[in-house]
């Protein structure tokens, strides 16, 4: 079965050192036809496990021993880029989730999930999707995007070869717009949209819309607004 198919499910690994939730995530995802083809409990034994058992999608503790989720998530998109990672974290403001969200990570999940959230995300992530919570990753990402853009060694991505419709279109994903939102906003087509998202990541070398976000504010295409009031 493929992602098209209405009962595919992706394969998982859960990459967490603490084994009750490495146990209650597998007993949530198994209840509901999602396999959990294994467990790491360090980021090095998630390294290996992705490499022999090429999960669809691995649930990823930030903090670990041995290796910590951020530099096990870098070596596997590096080595399995078609793998997807979910970092699973305590905190929404983690400044660790917005790096893994620039180096690749499909989004990220609060450790105090729902059962049916964590089960759509895995299902979503799985399709090739990214999961955005709009509120949390905005908030994030304006948090530490200025700061990226002042201490990266890399020049920031060259937007230029984006089309005039291909740079409106990128802003607004970086506004958190969905492809339904994105074509009522612009009055094109779903399939019209999903065609400019297509052209941008591949112009700019970006696995999904996590790192759009990232990239947009990054490149100053979208502005962090000056009010910090609550979301």
């Amino acid at each position: 079965m493929t992602p098209d198919t209405p009962e595919w499910a992706p394969r998982v690994l859960i990459a967490d050192d603490q084994t009750l939730i490495r146990t209650g995530f597998r007993l949530i995802l198994t209840a509901r036809g999602i396999e959990v083809v294994g467990e790491a409990a360090d980021g090095a034994e998630a390294v290996a496990a992705v490499r022999e058992l090429r999960p669809d999608v691995v649930l990823m503790d930030i903090r670990m021993p041995v290796m910590d989720g951020l530099a096990a998530t870098r070596r596997i998109l590096e080595r399995v880029p078609d793998c997807r990672v979910l970092m699973l974290t305590t905190f929404d403001l983690d400044r660790y989730v917005y790096e893994a969200l620039s180096i690749g990570a499909s989004g990220f999940l609060l450790k105090d999930v729902t059962p049916e959230h964590l089960a759509a995300a895995v299902r979503l992530v799985g399709t090739g999707d990214a999961l955005l919570a709009p509120q949390i990753t905005r908030r994030l990402v304006e948090r530490y995007a200025a700061e990226a853009r002042h201490t990266a060694e890399a020049p920031p991505a060259d937007l230029a070869a984006l089309t005039p419709r291909e740079r409106e279109v990128l802003t607004l994903m970086g506004r958190g717009l969905s492809n339904t939102e994105l074509a009522t906003e612009l009055t094109l087509s779903e399939a019209t949209i999903k065609s400019h998202v297509a052209r941008i990541f591949a112009k700019l070398g970006l696995r999904d819309r996590a790192q759009a976000v990232v990239l947009a504010y990054e490149t100053g295409l979208v502005a962090p607004r000056r009010s910090a009031g609550p979301c």
